[in-house]
């Protein structure tokens, strides 16, 4: 009898122990992103990409989704609430200005941010939890100059750019990478994502007589200045940045509008190009009802390789953050490993479009940083 209430007893205190009862639990990897606001396209992207990843894995995981909207306020309440519950890692959201404004708190709480966000700065900040999927804008603003440059025979660039830490971030390694390869910028100019009307921006841009104007802008903002460049008579190439990508964005220009439109992104799933791409292209079509985007398909490869690790036995986020740091992963946009920073992403694409059609080509790839 006295043996069988010591092991009682031993049982009872073993369940009320911190962490004994969340052992049985699914790992929790909630997913922060915007889904509302100017945002809501990459944003929705993104919670789609992390959703079939964890779909497919055959792994027990619980995902809850919480849109931070845009602000940096909102994003910071959302990961307090996703903290409370001790998560393995978390999906942090595309916009730069939120990531920034989460990393400390996330690295406070140990906890491993997967983000797809282009900011620069994420990946500056000395943490050692963030990891980011999407080739930063050291990667991809240096294919869009590159190409502009080498392949369009660009020497008097104009710049178009947000008045987002994205956009900041972005315009100051186009002006670099421009300067560094003797193409003088004409023309720059900063634009709110509410702006309506871009007319004035886009008059004063052209009047330098540019021989490619750049874009570096969320989704609505490209759309509008590329069918406003146009109906201003503007002729020259548009060299966009990764939003011009997306098939939503496409969507809201006519095919002639797109005539001499590129683009730089990470990948480009609806141009195809693998075996796995395209399988992965079909499975979110079937899953979601719409076309995935690079977006979707780095969200996609970074919650895989949270979840490979996960499957292979980590099972506490410092298990789950060193694997992050030290393994390569083979995606379908790319192969991914970090250099050191957290950068997981490495390549960038170029892709056109022909005036025909909103199916752009996939006309030049970039390996190594945009090597």
């Amino acid at each position: 009898m006295f043996r069988t209430l010591c092991l009682l007893a031993a049982a009872l205190i073993a369940a009320t122990m911190p962490g004994a009862a969340s052992a049985a639990e699914k790992p929790k990897l909630p997913i922060l992103v915007p889904i509302t606001g100017f945002l809501a396209l990459e944003g929705t992207s993104q919670r789609n990409g992390a959703l079939l990843a964890i779909e497919q894995s055959g792994i027990e995981i619980d995902a809850e989704v919480i849109d931070t909207q845009t602000s940096p306020e909102v994003a910071l309440t959302a990961l307090e609430r996703a903290l409370r519950d001790q998560p393995i890692a978390v999906v942090g959201p595309i916009l730069g200005t939120q990531m920034l404004a989460l990393i400390p708190r996330a690295s406070e709480a140990g906890v491993p941010l997967l983000t797809i966000s282009g900011t620069a700065q994420i990946t500056e900040m000395g943490s050692e939890h963030v990891f980011r999927f999407f080739p930063g804008d050291a990667v991809v603003k240096r294919a869009q100059a590159r190409y502009a440059v080498e392949e369009l025979h660009a020497k008097r660039p104009a710049i178009l750019y947000q008045t987002t830490a994205y956009g900041q971030s972005g315009r100051a390694h186009l002006v670099e990478q421009f300067e560094s390869m003797g193409a003088a910028v004409v023309y720059e100019e900063g634009v709110a994502p509410t702006a309506k009307d871009l007319t004035p921006a886009l008059s004063k841009a052209l009047a330098a007589r540019p021989d490619v104007l750049i874009l570096h802008l969320h989704a609505p903002s490209t759309a509008l200045a590329i069918r406003q460049a146009r109906a201003l008579g503007a002729k020259m190439p548009i060299v966009a940045g990764s939003a011009m990508h997306q098939p939503q964005t496409a969507a809201l220009l006519e095919p002639t509008e797109l005539a001499g439109v590129c683009a730089e992104s990470g990948s480009s799933p609806i141009s195809g190009g693998s075996p796995k791409m395209e399988a992965f292209a079909a499975a979110y079509r079937a899953r979601f009802g719409t076309e995935p985007d690079a977006f979707a398909a780095a969200q996609y490869d970074g919650t895989g390789m949270a979840l490979a690790v996960i499957a292979a036995g980590a099972d506490t986020p410092a298990e789950l953050r060193d694997h992050l740091a030290r393994e390569r992963y083979e995606g379908v946009a790319m192969a991914y490993r970090s250099d050191g920073k957290g950068n997981m992403a490495h390549d960038a694409v170029i892709i056109c479009y022909d005036g025909q059609t909103h199916t752009p080509k996939l006309v030049k790839r970039y390996e190594g940083a945009a090597g």
